[in-house]
């Protein structure tokens, strides 16, 4: 056979073949039983969007009558309480500017911001009464701070060993919705960190038993203290920390103060039940 006749004829195979509907398409190898056929290839996804987080809704407005003032352990102001149940907050060094233009009772108007599905109103500005506070920087020498604790003790202006006992009625949160104190039935207010309130969530409750023991001042605006222990009742009441400002109390490996009467760091303790553990059954 000549190879232009060679040719020839294996075109023609070829044609045949192609022509043949059972090899127009030759399906891929088939892979092992129960394995999933190779996927075609794809554009590839587009990236995910960003994470937006919630801004604070800025312009917020709060408007009604006032309740009562939210103190420090200080005895300054450094809130409001309105009738709806809402808070106001702005910082202890308009305390004096803020009591002079309102009082208990009078109907205020509050600009400012506050976080999604949280009770607080950070105040920008306030007006009452045809007057009105703005938040500002404190004065250059405005006076420091108060001595905290018993440390300063017979120095003008400290706190005060205190305590208080009776019904939750409200729980006081920050401007982010942590729980951060709570004001009794008789309006004392006691105050904690942050990481307290979260610990003892499930005690601190509107309605439940508080007993508190701390630093704080009583004055004619108020009640409020800064609680180093607390309990269900005086004979529950169990130490949280060591109080404002100062170390728990120092104790060597024999339970004795160290060199120079400095006391031992401490481990973390975990959190004691605010509520008496229930006295177990006898067995029958």
């Amino acid at each position: 056979m000549t190879p232009r006749i060679a040719l020839t004829t294996a075109a023609a195979c070829l044609a045949l073949l192609a022509g043949n509907p059972a090899f127009a398409q030759v399906p891929p190898p088939a892979g092992p039983p129960g394995s999933q056929p190779p996927l075609a290839a794809t554009a590839p996804m587009p990236p995910d969007p960003p994470v937006v987080p919630i801004a604070p809704e800025a312009g917020a407005v709060a408007s009604g009558r006032m309740a009562q003032w939210l103190l420090n352990p200080n005895g300054e102001a450094d809130g409001l309480l309105l009738a709806d149940g809402t808070q106001v907050t702005f910082p202890p060094h308009l305390s004096a500017a803020v009591m002079q233009v309102l009082k208990p009772g009078d109907a205020v108007h509050v600009s400012g911001w506050r976080a999604p599905d949280v009770p607080v109103v950070r105040m920008q500005s306030l007006s009452a009464n045809g007057r009105s506070v703005s938040d500002q920087p404190p004065a250059p020498g405005m006076a420091p701070p108060r001595p905290r604790g018993p440390g300063a003790a017979g120095a003008a202006g400290a706190l005060d060993a205190m305590s208080a006992q009776g019904r939750i009625e409200r729980l006081l949160y920050t401007d982010r919705g942590d729980v951060r104190g709570v004001v009794l039935a008789d309006k004392t207010i006691v105050r904690f960190p942050p990481h307290i309130g979260a610990a003892y969530a499930a005690q601190l409750q509107p309605g439940a038993p508080l007993h508190a023991r701390g630093w704080g001042t009583r004055g004619a605006q108020g009640t409020a203290l800064e609680a180093t222990s607390l309990g269900a009742t005086a004979a529950t009441v169990r130490e949280v920390f060591g109080g404002p400002g100062l170390e728990p109390a120092p104790q060597g490996p024999r339970g004795k103060a160290g060199p120079g009467g400095a006391r031992e760091p401490r481990g973390p303790t975990p959190p004691a039940p605010l509520m008496a553990p229930a006295a177990p059954v006898p067995q029958s």
